[in-house]
């Protein structure tokens, strides 16, 4: 006697195979398009520096400014068409467009902010501003 079994085969690969053959990747590249980078913030006795990963770019194409008291830091990828023997399935390694944010509080010295860039890594140094130590006082009564 021949049993039929039906065994539910999980879809793993979630369609990679079929978007690869029918080149449905458009959609997760524009998702891949803009995205955030990693920034970690180190504090020194004298600022705060904003350590971010973006490595393969240039300092000319940063760009920083600061709008009342938020410091943006961003990039913008811009298109290029480049000539090339065959067709790119999926391109993922390509530095997208980026913005960050951060609030600055009044213990910024908004005026000595500065950047650098190597090794890919942009380094933007918020200095502290200069707090003068209260000392101890007596109050006359009049």
């Amino acid at each position: 006697m021949y049993y039929k079994r039906n065994f539910a085969v999980p879809n793993i690969f979630g369609g990679i195979l079929e978007n690869v053959v029918n080149n449905n990747w458009n959609h997760l590249n524009d998702e891949l398009k803009t995205s955030s980078v990693p920034v970690n913030i180190l504090e020194t006795d004298k600022s705060y520096d904003l350590h971010v990963v973006a490595s393969g770019l240039k300092k000319e194409d940063f760009k920083l400014g600061i709008d009342k008291n938020i410091l943006n830091i961003s990039f913008e990828q811009k298109e290029e068409n480049k000539e090339q023997e065959g067709k790119w399935i999926r391109s993922e390694y390509l530095m997208k467009s980026f913005k960050r944010s951060f609030t600055l509080n009044e213990k910024i010295d908004v005026s000595g902010i500065s950047a650098k860039y190597a090794d890919g890594v942009l380094i933007v140094s918020l200095p502290k501003k200069e707090v003068a130590e209260q000392t101890a006082q007596e109050i006359p009564v009049n």
